[in-house]
Parts: structure tokens; sequence; C-alpha cells
């Protein structure tokens, strides 16, 4: 019993990461998210948006992103209730403030990028890219591609035909016994539950056709362009363009993609991790989602991202990637964004060591032999030797330390939202750790 009530801040020690992110949220421009709750005051009062911000944040940055067990969290953990103000929204209203503001909660990446600035956390001269591979909230038993999609038509429609022949014949016995129109009862269970799953196998073949038409028109567009015979670019895909029987598409999120993970050596339905971390405390300064299986493709859209939020690349920054990011094109990107690229062009063993040379650049030499001879050099391999100790163990510390092993929620859009809340909390923890930019 307390003869007076006590100050909720006074229950966890100075300097605990909830105080932290407190006074963080108090720096950060919500205006985004306050500008939606702007009405003629009606209906029910919503709980604090900045504190709703800071529950979110604590949550992630601890590895407790369910909404159900954040409510828990409020009754049974004291700093989840000190950062709560003593007061417990239910998961409905902790989803549904997540749903609402998912993209303005994401957006607030760039500003704790800034702080991380100013408080000289990120020196951008040698970042590192990679990527890694995390489960999508599907099964990939709920894919099926779509060669088995058409034989599965062609078997629920005969199926759907013989079920209604049977459904006429009873309809005519139940009409010579009772009298027309006597009974007006719905499909059978069976029948609706066949025709509901050919709806969703014909949406899925659709999809995959459309998809595959796109594909086939920037292709030939390409191609277009590289011969320079025309100049019209609104070319049309053939008619005739049909996806590849093992072309797959999932039932319960239809833009995550099977991909190989390589830590289990096992395929799985997932999305695409991409990161650009700073080595000097291990701040991800750019992070991107990606539907594609190969990160080869990933520079450009990761580029975009990186001057989008630094306002523009420092020049000559060195950039490190792994082998599945070479190519003749990615090593133009890099070097048109004024970065110097030191990019592996081949797989090694562990441990391996590449051979130092020395002396003038041969005139003759191809992109792929010029970056090997650079890889070579002393300056290259001691940049080059810092790639796995930046970028590699912050993927372990979302994914094992705070246990992002699979994504909560659905579709591109969202999960792209919810990669950025996941490493805005890195960057947010590296500044606690750091002493934060106060």
């Amino acid at each position: 019993m307390l003869l007076l009530p006590p100050s909720l801040l006074d229950w966890l020690p100075e300097g605990h990461l909830a105080h932290f992110i407190l006074d963080m949220v108090e720096q950060l421009d919500l205006s985004k998210i306050y500008a939606s709750y702007q009405g003629n005051g009606r209906g029910q009062p919503p709980y604090d948006p900045g504190m709703m911000t800071a529950l979110l944040f604590y949550a992630y940055c601890t590895g407790v992103p369910s909404s159900r067990q954040i409510e828990k969290k409020t009754y049974e953990d004291v700093a989840f209730r000190v950062i709560a103000a003593n007061r417990q929204p239910d998961h409905d209203s902790i989803c549904e403030f997540r749903k609402r503001h998912l993209k303005a909660l994401a957006g607030l990446f760039v500003q704790i990028l800034r702080l991380c600035q100013e408080a000289g956390l990120v020196r951008l001269g040698h970042v590192a890219l990679d990527g890694t591979k995390i489960k999508a909230n599907a099964s990939k038993h709920k894919a099926m591609s779509y060669g088995r999609m058409k034989k599965k038509k062609e078997e629920l429609e005969k199926e759907i035909n013989g079920l209604l022949k049977s459904a006429e014949a009873v309809d005519k016995e139940e009409d010579k016994k009772y009298g027309k129109g006597k009974k007006g009862w719905d499909l059978p269970d069976e029948l609706k539950r066949r025709e509901t799953r050919l709806e969703k196998i014909k949406a899925a073949m659709s999809a995959l056709e459309e998809e595959a038409k796109q594909q086939a028109a920037e292709k030939q567009a390409g191609k277009e362009v590289r011969k320079k015979s025309k100049k019209d670019s609104g070319i049309q895909p053939p008619a005739e363009v049909v996806p590849s029987d093992k072309a797959q598409r999932n039932f319960t999120d239809p833009d995550s993609r099977i991909m190989k993970v390589t830590s289990t050596n096992s395929f799985d339905q997932c999305y695409n991790g991409q990161a650009i971390v700073d080595d000097s405390f291990q701040v991800i300064v750019a992070a991107g989602l990606s539907q594609n299986t190969n990160d080869m493709e990933e520079v450009e859209p990761i580029l975009d991202i990186l001057e989008e939020n630094l306002g523009g690349i420092p020049h000559h920054t060195a950039i490190t990637t792994d082998a599945g990011y070479f190519s003749e094109t990615n090593v133009m990107l890099f070097e048109d964004a004024l970065l110097n690229p030191f990019m592996a062009t081949q797989q090694m063993k562990h441990g391996e060591v590449l051979p130092q040379v020395r002396g003038r650049i041969p005139i003759d030499m191809t992109p792929k032999d010029r970056m090997r001879r650079k890889l070579c050099t002393k300056k290259g391999q001691e940049i080059y030797s810092k790639r796995k100790s930046t970028v590699e163990p912050v993927f372990g510390q979302i994914k094992q330390a705070r246990g992002l092993r699979q994504f909560s929620l659905r579709g591109y859009e969202n999960v792209s939202s919810e990669w950025q809340m996941w490493c805005l909390s890195h960057n947010l923890l590296k500044l606690y750790r750091h002493g934060g930019p106060f």
C-alpha cells in the first residue's frame, strides 16, 4: 500500500532502454501520425500516438513484434508498463495502430539515421552490402506451380460438372416427390468448396500469366534498346506468352517467393532483406526488401535508397559485396555513384587468401579481371577483409539475438515496412549503447 501515487519512471534504473526510447520519441517528427487524428472530436479518444510509437519501438528492440505479446507485456513487464503509462492497450488497438501507420513508422528510419550521423556513428569510409533470406508468413506447401494449376483446374472442373449433374438429378427426383419449388436449399458444401478452390487457382494462373507477359515485354524492350533499331519503346509482348510450368505462386502470400536458405540448405517461402551497413558502428544506412532470390539485381534499388536516406552519396566511399552481386553493370552503377567498389568475382573457400599483386594494371584486362586484380592488392585485401565483420553480425543480431525468423505481415508493401522497422530498431539500439545523441 502506498500513501502517495508513485512515479512510474522511478520503477526503472536511470539509463534503461525504456527511458532512452521515451526521450528519443520526443525528438522525432510524428506529425504524419498525429495528422490522421485531427477530427471533429467525436468517438472514443485514441491512445496517445507518441506512447504507441514508443511502445512499438521498445517491442521491436526487445524482439516482441506480436501485438498479443505486447498487450501481455503491458501487464507483466515493468518496462512496458512504464512506456504505456501503466495503461494496457488491447492487442486490437496495437495491431490497428501499426497497420494504420506502418508506412509512417517505417519512414522514421531516416530521422533515426540522421541522429546516428549527429552522434558520430556513421562515417561512410567503408560500407558493406549484403542480403539475407527471411521466411514469409506463408507455408511453401500452400504454393502451386503453373503446370500443377493447369492439371488441378481441369480436375476441379470435371468434379464440379459431375456434382452439378448429380445435384440436377437429385433436384428432379425431389421435384417429383415434393413438388416443384418446394425446396430452395443452397449448393452442397462439397460443391462450394471445389468452386472456391477453382476460383483461387484461376486467379493465381491469371497473375502468373500477367507476370510472364510483363517480363516478356521488358525483355523485348531491352533487346530493342540495345539494337537501337526502333525509337518507340511501347512494345507489346506476343499474345502467346505463357508462364513456365515451374513458375510458382503462393496462395497465402502471393508476393513471397520460394528461395534457398543457405543456413539450413533448404527451400522455403521467403523474402530477401537487403542492407547497407557502415563499418564504424554497424549502423544500417539503407535497407530494402526484394522478391528476387539472386542479389545481382539489387544494386540499383538499394543505391537509390542510400542516396535518398543520406541526401547524396559521399564520393569515393568504399563498398564491399560478395560474389552474388558481381556483374559488369553493377560495377558501372557503383562507379557512376562515385563509390569505390570491392566486389568478389567468385565464391571463395573458408580461409582462402588471394595472392597479392603489384605494378600497373594491364590495358587489355576485362572488368572482371580488373576487379579480381583489385582485390589482390594490399589495399583491396585490407578493405575486403572487413566485409564479413561489418554486415553479417547485423543480420545475426536481428535474426538470432532478437528473434526475427519469420515476418508477421503479408504482402510486399507491408513486409517491406516491417523490415524497415526491424532495421530502425537495430539503429536505435546502436544509438542507445553509444550513449545517444543527447
